[in-house]
């Protein structure tokens, strides 16, 4: 078979299957609307769940950070892309969530991937949650350590495999909020049997940080839960992009020695880590309680009416609002009806659902009105 044909054959599969993943030009949309071909829809596909993409004061602070710093770092943060802008927003961080120590990383896929990489050996497991993010799968499976998946948000089973043999390390991944249920990781328990087990816990936050817990400090906090590896995101509750790794001062010097992605990666632009220190500054402040307090009542709002509209939906208190749909075919349909009537959904399908569970994943955010949750309301029950 020839690269072509490769090519060709699966590509092929994905259109036999109604899974081809399609992008869309989109004009102007990081906030509660959308424009695309001319067209303004109101936005319910956005993980800006804060709604600070656009806030004035962390956009100032982007451009005030170009004009000192240019807009790139020029480099790895070990040869000449580590500013004070970077370290300042390293020592809020860790002062925030309470750990001695926060490493930076240019997205969230690159922080779990250095970090199972730097961590994990030929005799080592990881135990993870079958429906963690595939960035965190995905660095399980081409780590040398031997990967086992447990059953979502079941810790009788997490118990099981963590008590097999295992002549190395035992890590035991999950996210806090899933990304595409919207449900939360039961965190607490988890970590009582990693412990039992000698194994460390790493959480990948990235759904909860900025948008639960007291001044958005995420889902460990809001659970009292202090695992030895958490990754939070800066591309959801932050609106802006990146993440960090919160830890310990031994194991932060440990992956600035061996985290390929630190070491041969040029760091986010110094611009972008001042904007980040200013988006973190507004969810701290009585304004990010106030942006927290009316997307809960959106959600409340919205998981209150839509029994009416005769679609199930997933058990899910967050910003993700997970419609399942379960056929492909049904999900685009939807998905489509939905956009004519000026609400831009997005269909989520096999890979990066299980087959079967095709859905619409609505986010909500406190960008949004009440009115803009009885418009998407009012579009699902004629669209369903």
């Amino acid at each position: 078979m020839s690269w072509q044909q490769k090519i060709d054959e699966a590509l092929a599969a994905r259109r036999s299957t109604d899974t081809l993943r399609t992008r869309h030009v989109v004009e102007q949309g990081a906030g509660r609307w959308l424009t695309a071909n001319s067209q303004r829809y109101l936005n319910f596909s956005n993980n800006d769940y804060l709604g600070l993409s656009s806030h004035p004061q962390i956009i100032r602070a982007w451009q005030q950070g170009a004009e000192r710093f240019g807009v790139g770092s020029g480099g790895s943060g070990h040869v000449s892309g580590y500013s004070v802008a970077h370290r300042q927003l390293e020592a809020s961080l860790a002062d925030w969530l309470g750990y001695p120590r926060a490493l930076l990383f240019i997205s969230g896929f690159a922080a779990n991937q250095a970090v199972i990489a730097a961590l994990m050996a030929k005799d080592d497991r990881i135990v993870a949650d079958r429906l963690s993010h595939a960035s965190l799968l995905e660095a399980a499976s081409l780590s040398p350590a031997a990967l086992r998946r447990y059953t979502h948000n079941n810790p009788e089973h997490l118990a099981r495999l963590l008590a097999a043999p295992c002549p190395g390390q035992q890590l035991v991944v999950t996210e806090g909020v899933f990304s595409m249920d919207g449900d939360s990781a039961p965190l607490a328990e988890i970590h009582r049997i990693a412990q039992e087990h000698n194994g460390w816990l790493l959480v990948d936050d990235a759904h909860g940080i900025g948008v639960i817990g007291q001044e958005g400090r995420g889902s460990c906090w809001q659970q009292q839960v202090k695992p030895e590896l958490l990754v939070v995101t800066f591309g959801k509750g932050f609106g802006v992009s990146g993440a960090a790794v919160l830890c310990s001062d031994s194991v932060a010097d440990y992956l600035l020695q061996f985290a390929r992605h630190l070491i041969y990666s040029t760091s986010m632009p110094p611009a972008q880590a001042q904007a980040l220190s200013a988006a973190l500054d507004v969810m701290r402040s009585e304004e990010g309680d106030k942006r927290r307090e009316k997307l809960a009542t959106l959600i409340q709002q919205f998981r209150s009416a839509i029994n009416a509209t005769h679609f199930t939906l997933a058990d899910s208190q967050s910003a993700i609002q997970p419609l399942i749909v379960g056929d492909n075919v049904r999900a685009l349909q939807l998905a489509e009806r939905l956009r004519s009537q000026g609400c831009w959904v997005t269909a989520i399908r096999p890979p990066t659902v299980p087959a079967g569970t095709a859905r619409l994943r609505l986010t909500l955010t406190a960008a949004h009105e009440p009115q803009d949750i009885d418009r998407l309301l009012e579009a699902l029950h004629g669209a369903g």
